[in-house]
Parts: C-alpha cells; structure tokens; sequence
C-alpha cells in the first residue's frame, strides 16, 4: 500500500493561543471545509479534544455521500495534536497540526498528511491529490479571512 504525503505551512498574524484555541475547537473544522464536501459534524454536543476522543463526521465526496470517524491520538496545546481517521474514504489518514509562535503576535501553522487511498497510483493522481490541493487551498484563504477579520471566531 503506496502511503503520500501532503505538507502545508502558513503564518498567522495572531498570537498562538488564540490561533490554537481556534483549532481547539473541533466544530470550527466546518468553517475551514470548502462547501462542495457538504460537510456535517455528527457528533453531539460539546467535543471535548483529548488523546481517544472520536468525532463523527459526514461528507459527500465526488457526489458520494460518506461517514468519516477521527479520533485525536496526541493533544498538545498549544503547540500541536493528531488526529487518524477510523473510518472513512482513506485506506489511512494521519494529520498532523504543528503549531509555533515565531515573532510577537505570529503563529506558524503546519500541517502534515500522511495517507493512502483505495485504487492506487492512477486514482491518487486523477482524483485524490486534486481533491487535497482544493481542500488545504480552501483551508489557507479561509484561515487568512478569519484571523485578517479580527481573529479565530467562527462567525456565520
């Protein structure tokens, strides 16, 4: 099994707290989705993120509709977590989100994908590395509209 692996890094002009206290909050994921995944957090009220917690989510890939289940395998606020899909569209998914003040007010966000896919070579190249360009390219602009507007509230 093929195992790819996807490396993003961005600065944020906000202090890592609050930019880890963003993404401490699992129903924030939603914001940072682009719309075509018709995403859905599943999982009922308050999610407390800590090393076994599992969120359940719903997506439609590729006209598809499909349940994905993370669980958080590391939780080290503020500087990083983990989360490993437990079910979903992925042979395997491991993100990692790294975390890192670097001057004053900035963060240094990275993340690091390591994942396989059903189908191969031919189906990672046609379909699910396109797919993972648009999502984390969504991701980066959505991030700089949040923090540019005053900060890491999920405003509707």
């Amino acid at each position: 099994m093929k195992t790819y692996e996807l490396e993003k890094t961005q600065i944020i002009d906000r202090p890592l707290e609050e930019v880890f206290a963003f993404f401490a909050d699992a129903r924030n994921l939603a914001v940072l989705t682009p719309g075509w995944l018709k995403f859905e957090i599943r999982t009922k009220g308050p999610i407390q993120m800590a090393p076994g917690a599992r969120i359940d989510y719903r997506i439609t890939l590729r006209g598809i509709p499909m349940r994905w289940q993370s669980e958080i395998t590391a939780w080290d606020p503020p500087h990083g977590f983990v989360d490993e899909q437990h079910r979903g569209p992925y042979r395997s998914w491991v993100h990692t989100h790294a975390f890192e003040a670097i001057d004053p007010g900035r963060t240094r966000v990275r993340d690091h994908v390591r994942y396989s896919v059903p189908g191969g070579a031919v189906v990672h190249r046609l379909f699910v590395a396109p797919d993972i360009e648009r999502i984390f390219s969504f991701r980066a602009q959505k991030l700089e509209e949040i923090f540019r507007r005053g900060g890491g509230r999920s405003d509707p």
